[in-house]
């Protein structure tokens, strides 16, 4: 069962190429927020390759995959964007688009061959991109004096709980993110480190 608190992504953009019958697939994997972003990669991909007949896409964005979209760009209606969408799918993966740009190689490929040309570059790419994990964490607020706040964020970082910023002043604030069953953790080691002067604040949550 999917954890409604976390999902996987890339971490950079990712390529792979097939040829069939002299026709190329590029594939182009990008991790994208929003719509604006994905549309985006789709008109790169069009301004690069310029001398290329198709460039069809699909996307797919946030927590849990809600928000799809996908585009034939001129071939024949679901051999393209539909295979590209049911790969990406399949993955697992969200917050991420993909564009497979085609130059045409003279033979027809017929609509079974381009459902697996197109499907098949995108798991290529998947296969080739780095994966990460974005949790959704709580946000907490601890503010130390500034004479200890360097030992104190090592140590922090040290078990395990991620540091997101830190402002210095006259004290330090520093913004951490933990999972609700690391909270006791980290109460205990501010309590530890500070000598109970230090508590930390809730200040909201974010996927991270």
């Amino acid at each position: 069962m999917a954890d409604p608190d976390s999902y996987r992504t890339i971490d950079a953009a990712a390529e792979a190429e097939l040829e069939i019958k002299r026709s190329r697939f590029r594939c182009v994997l990008a991790p994208v927020a929003d719509e604006e972003a994905a549309r985006e990669a789709v008109a790169l991909a069009r301004r690069q390759h310029w001398d290329a007949r198709h460039h069809c896409s699909a996307f797919v964005l946030g927590p849990g995959g809600a928000v799809e979209r996908s585009s034939d760009d001129g071939e024949p209606s679901g051999t393209a964007g539909a295979p590209i969408l049911e790969a990406l799918r399949a993955s697992g993966l969200t917050d991420l688009v993909a564009v497979v740009t085609r130059w045409f190689g003279g033979t027809l490929l017929g609509t079974g061959g381009l459902v697996r040309a197109y499907g098949g570059a995108v798991r290529l790419a998947i296969d080739s991109a780095q994966i990460r994990e974005v949790r959704l964490v709580q946000l907490l607020t601890a503010t130390v004096d500034a004479a200890t706040a360097g030992r104190v964020e090592a140590e922090l970082r040290a078990h395990g709980i991620m540091v997101v910023e830190t402002t210095w002043g006259q004290q330090v604030d520093l913004l951490l993110g933990v999972r609700p069953a690391e909270q006791p953790t980290l109460d205990a080691l501010l309590a530890e480190l500070t000598g109970g002067s230090a508590r930390a604040r809730p200040s909201g949550e974010q996927w991270l």
